[in-house]
Formats: C-alpha cells, sequence, structure tokens
C-alpha cells in the first residue's frame, strides 16, 4: 500500500487547514482537504492509492459534526514527528485521527468517522 506521505482533512477550519499545511510543506507531506461532496468515497480513493476508483454516488448527508484528520503514507516516526510540529504551533487538538491502514482502506470516509467519533465518545465517557 505504498504512496506519497499526505493527511486527508475533513471539516477543518481554513486557519488551522493553513497551519497544518505549513507543518506539512516543511515535512514533505502533501495535505487534501476532501470536499463534503466525496466523504462516501473510500479511504483509498480519497488518499489517491492505485487500484481505487470513484464510485459514482455523492455525499449528501451532514457535514461532519467534528474535524478530522487521516494519515496516509506515513510511517509511524513521520506521524510523530508530525504531532509533535503541530502540538509545537499550539494549533488546537483534533479528536478525530486515524491512519490508513489495510483493513480501513476499503472503508468510506463517513464509516471511518463514525467508528473514530464512537471511539472518541468512549474514550471521553467510558
Amino acid at each position: 500500500m505504498s504512496n506519497k506521505p499526505q493527511i486527508l482533512l475533513f471539516h477543518i477550519e481554513s486557519g488551522k487547514a493553513k497551519q497544518i499545511e505549513t507543518i506539512c510543506r516543511s515535512l514533505k507531506i502533501q495535505t487534501n482537504k476532501i470536499k463534503h461532496s466525496a466523504y462516501n468515497q473510500k479511504l483509498g480513493y480519497l488518499a489517491g492509492i492505485s487500484g481505487f476508483h470513484r464510485e459514482n454516488t455523492t455525499y449528501t448527508g451532514p457535514e461532519f459534526p467534528s474535524e478530522m484528520m487521516i494519515f496516509s503514507g506515513m510511517d509511524s516516526d513521520l506521524v510523530d514527528t508530525f504531532l509533535a510540529k503541530y502540538k509545537e504551533a499550539s494549533i488546537p487538538s483534533i479528536g478525530l485521527k486515524a491512519i490508513i491502514t489495510p483493513n480501513n482502506v476499503f472503508w468510506s470516509a463517513e464509516a471511518l468517522y463514525k467508528e473514530l467519533f464512537k471511539e472518541h465518545q468512549n474514550f471521553i465517557n467510558p
């Protein structure tokens, strides 16, 4: 599942997105702001992983209530470096974060959001 390092951004406020993009440029990580209409596409397609094609459907559901950030094509060292720089820059935290894995690469962004949101709620209110 090799692809270039990138971070998919969902429903991120534009000022915060610019700060994230600045960090990513310094680390040679691409950023990709995902449009609301693409939330039902598979993560593999959104990350540009070969073999994934656009589904012939448009998401018409509600905007995600929370921000979400998905890491693709990044090893754990690069993710850790990014997160350290993110924290150093005092950017407000994004609660929902995930790494594209061989398991979730076939999920839609919406399915991953629902799963992360559920886990996040359980983490906050065990």
